[in-house]
């Protein structure tokens, strides 16, 4: 849903004045909080899934934790530089939120047609990084 809103405002821009109501502080602190405890629980259970010894379980989640912490000043530098990476990303958590629907109502998506589809969006996108390099602008001058 979060990433459905995501998409929709960075095409649309936000509903009309009167009907974005800023959130707190207090709110945004939960809704990210919240978020955080979702994308954790979902790193958990991709290590128990992945993991049959507790210990390989904990370490890999504390490496993606620090590789999170280490990664994320440089990465959100390069998704304000080009924010078609981050309408990428929110399809593609689109996309895993319909897979994961689809297995809950027992009409699973073949795994390799998702990461056929994810490789191929990265592959479109690497080309169009690389384009708007050679041209010397980012993607956020293409909009003008």
């Amino acid at each position: 849903y979060k990433s459905n809103i995501e998409i929709h405002e960075s095409l649309e821009g936000p509903g009309r004045e009167e009907d974005v109501k800023p959130l707190s502080l207090t709110q945004t602190v939960i809704q990210i909080g919240l978020l955080d405890i979702v994308f954790g629980l979902d790193s958990v259970i991709t290590a128990v899934g992945m993991a049959d010894h507790v210990e390989i379980m904990i370490a890999a989640v504390i490496v993606a934790m620090v590789f999170m912490l280490f990664a994320s000043g440089a990465l959100g530098n390069f998704i304000s530089k080009h924010p078609s990476v981050k309408l990428l990303a929110l399809a593609f958590l689109l996309l895993i939120g319909v897979s994961l629907v689809a297995e809950g109502i027992e009409m699973p998506i073949p795994k390799g047609f998702i990461y056929f589809a994810m490789a191929f969006s990265i592959f479109v996108e690497v080309l169009v990084l690389r384009m708007a390099k050679k041209k010397n602008y980012t993607s956020v001058e293409l909009k003008k």
